[in-house]
């Protein structure tokens, strides 16, 4: 049985908004769903792992969640591909692939999501830095989400179908 992908997009939007009571709560259903494979024993060290360096201090300067502005949807896109790259690559073993998948899916969550209102102290810098450089600048109006009416952060079943 493969991994539930509407409890793993439930289980990032947590992590994202950092909710984590819930995202372990959802995390706990993600495993009981998973079978015993090494592929799966990956994928959930990912999302521990997330779990684990979303709820640490923001200041590590080794941890990859740290480092990501959540609101560049154009670096998420290439994370995503890269890796996507590493699932495929028939050089790493099955908990590898597992693991790299994750991380994939992640990142095509996250790109698909409204960052504006997400409680981050590293994503705040980020926008505040961006609208110091870009002052002035006439930028395109971008794309907006389908969003559920009461939930801002929460995207539709139509923001994740391939484009």
């Amino acid at each position: 049985m493969p991994v539930p992908q509407a409890l793993v997009t439930r289980y990032f939007q947590l992590l994202v908004s950092r909710q984590f009571t819930e995202a372990e709560r959802e995390l706990e259903n993600i495993k009981q769903k998973m079978h015993k494979t090494e592929w799966n024993r990956g994928y959930f060290r990912a999302l521990y792992g997330m779990l684990l360096t979303r709820r640490s201090n923001n200041n590590d300067s080794y941890s990859f969640f740290s480092k990501l502005d959540l609101t560049d949807k154009a670096v998420l896109h290439a994370y995503r591909r890269e890796f996507l790259e590493h699932e495929g690559s028939s050089l790493h073993g099955d908990f590898d692939r597992g693991f790299f998948s994750a991380w994939a899916n992640c990142m095509r969550v996250l790109s698909r999501m409204d960052m504006t209102h997400v409680p981050s102290a590293n994503n705040h810098n980020n926008v505040a830095k961006k609208s110091d450089a870009n002052a002035g600048v006439a930028t395109p109006e971008k794309e907006t989400l389908e969003t559920v009416k009461s939930d801002k952060n929460q995207a539709t079943i139509a923001n994740f179908f391939e484009e």
